[in-house]
């Protein structure tokens, strides 16, 4: 029984990893593609054209100037391209004024170092300059002399750049995949917040206050998301055609950033008034259905960021907009059965969060406003 047990769990942790291997390998397919050409090519043209032999350095430059992860953008390129080509030029330099050597390359890697902290804050920048530099020194020099090795890795960094811009990821994906996660959770605060009311639960107003203040780290990540795609944006010429899309995700994202922040408001408010017994049981009912009602929206909202095509956003953006409007018009206490300065400061805190969702999906100020029922 054990012994079956055991190959069971193991034949299931094999099946995960394969499972999620290839899941990672299908994601990165188009970036192994990148840093294959720009590697190869690289090479290509120090061998080929240059007339260097055996030229390492351009194919390990436009390898790593692509490179794995999120960040993959022209800055992060650039600081690796800069970092490897300085690294060579350092590591060509030392070598030629001390010789190699073991002592050599410790020293070198010392300065290099030194030198990239001084230049740059960065750990890429840092890393690359470092181990070329110290890779310089313990490797041959060629035929065509030790800075032959510097000329390769600029043109590798020059390759990398090149495929970045000509063929670079949709700089939408990141920023709309952000938003979506936030909106998602912003959609879950509500419905939370619902069943607080519903069911006169001031703990669970106090998890949906937990859970909107979780939210920071997308709110921090969503800026540099979108300045990132920007750039990328600005720099490929076949994506400066989502300038605008990218426009319209900041300020998407600018408005969902003040709905979390009042989201949290009002959970905060909700507590109090659950405590209190502020609500009167048509009062929750009420307040509850349309928390419950804002809740899909927001939902519906999510759906539109995701959508790539603008005719499947503009179908799912005004049906979020009809659900948002239809929410903004019953945001008068009187029409929710709310009563008392609690209760009714509650609803209040309600019509801002309401108005930045609007705005959000693209409606002005006025015309969210002018949705609102006359206090």
């Amino acid at each position: 029984m054990g012994i079956g047990s055991s190959a069971g769990g193991t034949w299931t942790f094999i099946k995960r990893r394969y499972r999620v291997g290839m899941r990672r390998a299908g994601a990165s397919f188009p970036k192994i593609i990148q840093m294959t050409v720009s590697a190869v090519l690289a090479y290509w043209i120090a061998e080929r054209l240059l007339g260097h032999d055996a030229p390492i350095f351009a194919a390990t430059s436009g390898l790593l100037a692509l490179g794995f992860g999120t960040q993959t953008t022209v800055r992060r390129t650039l600081e690796v391209a800069i970092g490897c080509t300085l690294g060579v030029a350092v590591g060509d330099l030392l070598l030629t004024l001390l010789g190699s050597g073991l002592w050599q390359a410790g020293l070198v890697l010392f300065l290099s170092l030194m030198i990239a902290r001084f230049l740059d804050s960065g750990p890429i920048f840092t890393t690359q300059l470092g181990l070329q530099s110290v890779l310089v020194v313990l490797l041959p020099i060629g035929a065509a002399g030790p800075f032959s090795r510097s000329l390769d890795a600029v043109v590798g960094s020059l390759c990398g750049l090149l495929i970045l811009m000509v063929f670079p990821r949709d700089p939408r994906r990141t920023p709309m995949a952000e938003l979506g996660k936030l909106l998602g959770e912003l959609s879950g605060v509500l419905q939370e917040c619902g069943r607080a009311v519903s069911t006169s639960d001031s703990t669970l107003a106090f998890h949906a206050l937990v859970r909107a203040r979780g939210t920071q780290k997308l709110m921090d990540s969503l800026p540099a998301a979108l300045n990132l795609a920007r750039e990328v944006a600005t720099l490929a010429p076949a994506h400066r055609r989502h300038r605008q899309d990218l426009e319209r995700l900041r300020i998407a994202a600018d408005k969902t950033d003040l709905a979390v922040r009042n989201s949290r408001v009002l959970a905060r408010r909700l507590t109090t008034v659950i405590n209190h017994g502020a609500l009167t049981d048509r009062g929750v009912e009420a307040v509850s259905g349309l928390l419950t009602e804002l809740s899909e929206a927001v939902d519906a909202f999510g759906y539109a960021v995701l959508e790539p095509n603008e005719s499947g956003y503009r179908r799912a953006v005004g049906r979020a907009k009809r659900e948002l409007a239809e929410c903004a018009a019953r945001l008068d206490p009187k029409s929710l059965q709310v009563s008392g300065m609690q209760g009714e400061g509650m609803v209040l805190l309600l019509r801002p969060l309401v108005v930045d969702l609007l705005e959000a999906t693209g409606t002005s100020h006025e015309d969210a406003v002018a949705l609102m029922p006359r206090l």
